[in-house]
C-alpha cells in the first residue's frame, strides 16, 4: 500500500512526466511543420489566380509567404497541439502503456498533468508570438501583397481609422472607413495648388458608396484666399474622392497587423471621435481568447485518446483532430461574425467558443477514471 501511495502522489518532473513531454514534443514539432506547410499550400492555391493575373515575380511570392509564416503558425498551432495529444496518448493506450500506468495507481488527471502544464506554456508562447513577430511580419506581408502584387501605392498606415490618402491635387483624411457598409465617416479633402499650398477644403460628415461613386447629403466647401482668409465656396454634389471601396480595403490593416496595446489605443482614439469601434473590440478580445486554444484542445483530446476504441494510429488521430478542430473554428467564426455585426457583445463573441469547449473538456476530463 505504501508503494502504491508513492506512485499515486508522483512528484511533478518525474521520469514519467519527462517521458510524456518528450513523446508529445516529438509529435508536436513534426505536426506543426506539416500542418503549417499544408496551410501555406492551401493559401497559395487560393491566391494563385491573383498572382497569375498580376504577373507577380516568383521572388515576390516567396517573400510574401515567408513574411506570412508567423501568422500561419499562429493559426495552426492549436490544431498541432490537438493532434499531438491525440496521437501521443492514443498510441500509449494502444500499446498498453497507459494501462500499466493506471494499474500502478496513477490517476488519469495525474498522467495528463505534464501535458496540461506544457500546453499552458504553449498558450503563453502563442500570446507573445502574436504580440511580437506576427504584427511585424504580417504588416510586411500585406505591404508586399498590396504594393508589389496588386500594384497599389502605399498611402496609409492607420488601418480603417484616421486614413490619409494622396489624391489628384489633394490630400484626403477619413476618420473611419466601414468596409461592411462601404461608408466613410468624417471626410475632409484638402485641395492643393501646384506649389502644394492650400487653396481650399471640402468637408462631409458621411459619404456612402452607391456602386458608381460616393454620395452624401451634406457637403461643405471653403476656399482659402492668398491672404489666408477662408470664404464659403460652391460645393459639388459629390465629394472629390476617386478611390473606390476596394482601394480603401487594400489600404486597411487587418487586426493581425496590430499588437494588443496598439489595437487598444486605436479603439480609444476611435471612441474619442465618436466612431463605432465594435468590430475592433471583438478583435481585441479575440487576441486574448485564441492563444488559449492549445490548452482547450489538450483537455478535449485526453478523454478521447484514452478510449481504446477511439485510440489508434495517425489516421484516427488526424481524423479526430480534424473533426474537433473544424467544430471549434466554425463556432469561433460564427461568434466573431455575430460580434462584428453587433448581435453579440464583443467579450461574449470572443470568449463563447472557449467557454463551450472548456466546459466540454473539463466534463469529460474530470469524469475519466
Amino acid at each position: 500500500m505504501e508503494v502504491r501511495n508513492q506512485v499515486t502522489f508522483l512528484p511533478v518532473g518525474s521520469i514519467l512526466d519527462r517521458y510524456l513531454v518528450q513523446a508529445f514534443l516529438r509529435v508536436f514539432f513534426t505536426s506543426l511543420v506539416c500542418v503549417t506547410s499544408l496551410y501555406v499550400i492551401v493559401d497559395f492555391f487560393d491566391r494563385i489566380s491573383t498572382f497569375l493575373n498580376t504577373g507577380a515575380p516568383i521572388w515576390t511570392i516567396v517573400r510574401y509567404f515567408f513574411y506570412k509564416a508567423p501568422l500561419s503558425i499562429s493559426r495552426v498551432i492549436g490544431f498541432a497541439t490537438l493532434f499531438s495529444a491525440l496521437f501521443c496518448l492514443g498510441m500509449m493506450t494502444r500499446t498498453n502503456e497507459m494501462t500499466a500506468m493506471r494499474s500502478s495507481g496513477i490517476s488519469v488527471q495525474r498522467i495528463a498533468l505534464p501535458l496540461i502544464i506544457l500546453s499552458s506554456f504553449i498558450c503563453l508562447f502563442t500570446f507573445f508570438w502574436n504580440e511580437t513577430l506576427v504584427p511585424i511580419f504580417a504588416r510586411q506581408a500585406q505591404t508586399i501583397f498590396k504594393t508589389e502584387v496588386k500594384g497599389k501605392q502605399q498611402q496609409s498606415l492607420f488601418g480603417t481609422a484616421d486614413i490619409w490618402i494622396r489624391g489628384e491635387g489633394s490630400f484626403i483624411n477619413v476618420n473611419n472607413f466601414d468596409p461592411a457598409t462601404n461608408t466613410l465617416q468624417g471626410v475632409t479633402v484638402f485641395l492643393l495648388n501646384r506649389d502644394f499650398s492650400l487653396r481650399g477644403f471640402v468637408e462631409t460628415p458621411m459619404a456612402r458608396w452607391n456602386g458608381r461613386g460616393w454620395e452624401t447629403t451634406e457637403l461643405t466647401a471653403w476656399n482659402v484666399l492668398p491672404d489666408g482668409k477662408m470664404v464659403p465656396a460652391e460645393s459639388a454634389a459629390v465629394p472629390p474622392i476617386t478611390e473606390t471601396p476596394e482601394d480603401l480595403k487594400l489600404l486597411a490593416q487587418d487586426a493581425e497587423e496590430f499588437a494588443f496595446f496598439d489595437l487598444q489605443k486605436q479603439i480609444s482614439d476611435m471612441k474619442s471621435k465618436g466612431i463605432d469601434a465594435t468590430s475592433y473590440e471583438v478583435d481585441l478580445q479575440t487576441k486574448l481568447a485564441l492563444p488559449l486554444i492549445s490548452l482547450l484542445m489538450v483537455l478535449i483530446a485526453i478523454p478521447f485518446a484514452l478510449k481504446r476504441q477511439m485510440s489508434g494510429g495517425m489516421a484516427v488521430s488526424f481524423g479526430l483532430a480534424m473533426l474537433i478542430g473544424f467544430g471549434y473554428w466554425v463556432l469561433a467564426a460564427l461568434c466573431i461574425s455575430l460580434g462584428h455585426s453587433g448581435a453579440l457583445p464583443p467579450w461574449l463573441s470572443a470568449w463563447l467558443p472557449n467557454s463551450i469547449f472548456a466546459m466540454i473538456g473539463l466534463f469529460f476530463f474530470t469524469a475519466e477514471e
